[in-house]
């Protein structure tokens, strides 16, 4: 069974994959130090709140020593602050639900970032919940329909939520299996399926001296 890029079979296990496109889990000290480049940006990107606090030093007649320590500090702070929100959030990232065995699982775990969690009794999982949204074009509009799939998690203890990401298979196809998959150990499935319309661009209203020009003859 393999509904590619969600549900991937191996020898003695099942994944359901919640971030397709993922590679295996990098490790905590990767991730700590990937990010430790990372942060870099963050005292980047918020240099304009920096200035303006050494605007405002400035007109209070503070010290240029002053004015460079403290810039140093909110600097250091912006960097250490980017640097561990960035590292957390990925290690505690999910990256997909592992069954085992491939059949009828008896066990679960999460595998995260950072690797994999200890392993659980399947019926921790006792709802799986796949949001399903689908933007049609509008008339007249060249663009196919844009669907994308949300998924939720409902463990014992806590929920696990994953963002909507482009889906390109047969949501009701992926909820039978995963319902074909999880059924006998009484674990709930939901699907739910939102429709809109795209919404078509704003027509030229650009206004020309032509046009108006013509206009006014006609009144005259």
């Amino acid at each position: 069974m393999a509904i590619d890029p969600f549900l991937r079979q191996g020898p003695g296990f099942t994944d359901l994959v919640l971030r397709p496109g993922s590679g295996p889990p990098a490790g905590a000290a990767r991730i700590v130090l990937t990010w430790a480049g990372r942060a870099l940006a963050g005292p980047l990107v918020l240099v304009v709140p920096t200035l303006l606090v050494v605007f405002w030093m400035v007109l209070a007649g503070a010290r240029a020593s002053t004015v460079f320590v403290v810039v140093g500090v909110i600097a250091g702070v912006e960097y250490l602050l980017g640097w561990l929100a960035g590292a957390a959030g990925e290690i505690r990232n999910l990256l997909w639900v592992e069954f085992a065995p491939a059949g009828v699982p008896a066990k679960l775990r999460l595998v995260r970032g950072a690797g994999p969690d200890g392993w659980l009794p399947v019926d921790t999982l006792r709802e799986v919940r796949l949001a399903c949204k689908v933007v049609e074009p509008y008339e007249g509009d060249r663009e196919p329909a844009a669907t994308t799939l949300g998924l939720e998690l409902d463990l014992r203890g806590g929920r696990e939520r994953v963002d909507p990401a482009p889906f390109r298979g047969d949501p009701q196809q992926l909820a039978d299996a995963l319902e074909a998959l999880l059924g006998p150990a009484g674990v709930l499935v939901k699907l739910s399926t939102e429709r809109s319309t795209r919404r078509p661009p704003l027509p030229n209203s650009t206004w020309t001296s032509g046009g108006s020009a013509s206009a006014g003859s006609a009144g005259g």
